[in-house]
């Protein structure tokens, strides 16, 4: 269930289950990269024929396109990854006994909500918690 926050709540997880990408950082990386290629495709249509670009020039464009495509790849994949460590780590809290560092709020988690910096757990109490370091788990 996604919220009004943007942040998705999960009262169980099914491994194997897709996560959906962060649309905002995916939708910049394609803007640059399409505008490189277009940048790219320009140059080459309105070079002058008679001093034409640099074979070298053009090389290491193509090969800065080459790196900018691998980039956005890498970070797609690196996203990914993290989102299925946060939905691993928000399955393994529910039914569980938290605590947190003061010791002041205690319970069972009921539920968790997944947001982009953290995970808040809801407490069978419904009080909420957020899942981070000094925080028990038992």
């Amino acid at each position: 269930m996604v919220d009004a926050v943007g942040a998705t709540t999960y009262s169980g997880y099914t491994p194997g289950a897709s996560a959906t990408e962060s649309g905002s950082d995916a939708k910049t990386a394609t803007l640059n990269y399409e505008s490189f290629l277009k940048l790219l495709v320009a140059q080459l249509k309105n070079q002058d024929p008679t001093e034409p670009m640099d074979p070298t020039q053009q090389m290491a464009q193509l090969a800065t396109f080459s790196q900018v495509e691998q980039t956005i790849k890498t970070n797609t994949n690196l996203e990914s990854l993290l989102q299925r460590t946060s939905l691993q780590e928000a399955n393994s809290v529910i039914g569980r006994t938290i605590t947190s560092e003061d010791g002041k709020i205690s319970g069972v988690v009921k539920e968790v909500t997944l947001y982009t910096d953290g995970i808040v757990a809801t407490l069978d109490s419904g009080e909420k918690l957020v899942v981070g370091p000094g925080v028990k788990v038992k």
